[in-house]
């Protein structure tokens, strides 16, 4: 599918991970993917670490992760990965911190966080890593923000979220980190708030228009993206379900203010638990769960430009709960749930001249 510019979207198939996964650590280093933990096809996280050599396309196994975990974050740091919280075979958050040592092909223990968390959001900016909030082992959600300091291994206490959260979406724009919803439990957080790393001291954007789980999120052009997800019932709505939505919110920087766009803009289809991405100048959403008995294998386009949502080339393999990685001009969906854990590994990508 043509962009007006000489550019074009298409898929990239690469070989199939040797390991099935879903909530596995994904990482792109030196024209390396790494595919970290995760959960297999017994349902139990894995130790298992494998990279792919973009070059040769060829699948290499690793020395395994020191800590068996899935739905871990993980930060390059030149020539290191650094793996941070997760879930560990027994259902419990971590706290372990490894890194593994790309030259010498192996791992090191790091100081472990403060406190085991699951779903902590992770930035990297000058060097440093910043870790936000999580769910720990009693399952509340956290609102305790470290910051990680590789030359003295040792985590520093920052001023806490205001909203305490896991698993939110967070982006580094200028000198300040955005994070964005997350969950407290089972519910959808709507709070919109934005980190100063210079000033340290937090700022409260007013929260999202609609409550909804498993929506996508992605800043692209100053604005800030959610997309679709699972619409929860108002708490007057007793008898309302959770249902799918195509419902497109946005959020200009600049002036501080949501729009929920008009329904003529909306997604084509209803969808929660997708990959999206900026390639281009498109906002791009990739597979997911819908009204459908089977995961999504559409894939749709929102132009920036032309303002409209335009049909992409569909997924090889149709699935949901993807990890996801951009890596220039590709936007990465690996493993995740087709009829159960995948191996597929899939880019779409914006070439030119195609």
């Amino acid at each position: 599918m043509a962009t007006g510019g000489g550019r074009a979207f298409a898929w990239q198939v690469f070989p199939p991970m040797p390991t099935c996964r879903v909530y596995g650590t994904v990482a792109y280093q030196d024209g390396h993917l790494l595919v970290l933990g995760g959960c297999g096809r017994a349902g139990l996280p894995l130790d298992t670490a494998e990279t792919l050599d973009m070059a040769s396309h060829t699948w290499l196994a690793l020395a395994p992760l020191p800590t068996a975990r899935a739905g871990a974050a993980a930060v390059v740091l030149g020539k290191q990965v650094l793996v941070v919280g997760g879930v560990d075979e027994g259902q419990s958050p971590v706290a372990a911190v490894e890194a593994f040592l790309a030259d010498e092909g192996r791992w090191e223990r790091r100081a472990t966080l403060p406190q085991a968390a699951m779903g902590v959001a992770t930035v990297e900016r000058d060097g440093m890593v910043y870790a936000l909030g999580g769910m720990g082992p009693d399952t509340t959600p956290q609102a305790q923000v470290r910051v990680y300091e590789p030359r003295r291994d040792c985590w520093l206490s920052l001023p806490s979220m205001p909203t305490p959260c896991y698993g939110a979406s967070t982006f580094l724009n200028g000198n300040k980190i955005y994070v964005l919803g997350g969950r407290q439990g089972k519910l959808p957080v709507t709070a919109f708030e934005a980190f100063d790393l210079e000033a340290r001291t937090w700022t409260r954007h007013p929260s999202l228009p609609s409550r909804r789980a498993f929506a996508g999120c992605v800043m692209a052009e100053g604005s800030v993206f959610s997309l679709g997800g699972l619409q929860q019932p108002g708490p007057h709505n007793f008898y309302s379900r959770p249902h799918f939505v195509n419902t497109v919110e946005m959020f200009d920087l600049e002036h501080g203010s949501w729009t929920k766009l008009p329904r003529s803009l909306r997604m084509r289809d209803k969808r929660a638990d997708f990959v999206v991405g900026s390639l281009g100048d498109h906002v791009v959403a990739i597979g997911g769960l819908g009204n459908q008995p089977c995961p999504l294998g559409s894939v749709e386009g929102f132009s920036l430009a032309r303002r409209r949502w335009e049909a992409l080339p569909a997924m090889p393999t149709a699935r949901c709960s993807c990890s996801s990685l951009q890596a220039g001009p590709r936007l990465f969906a690996i493993g995740g749930v087709a009829q159960g854990p995948s191996q597929a590994v899939e880019a779409l990508c914006l070439r030119d001249g195609v």
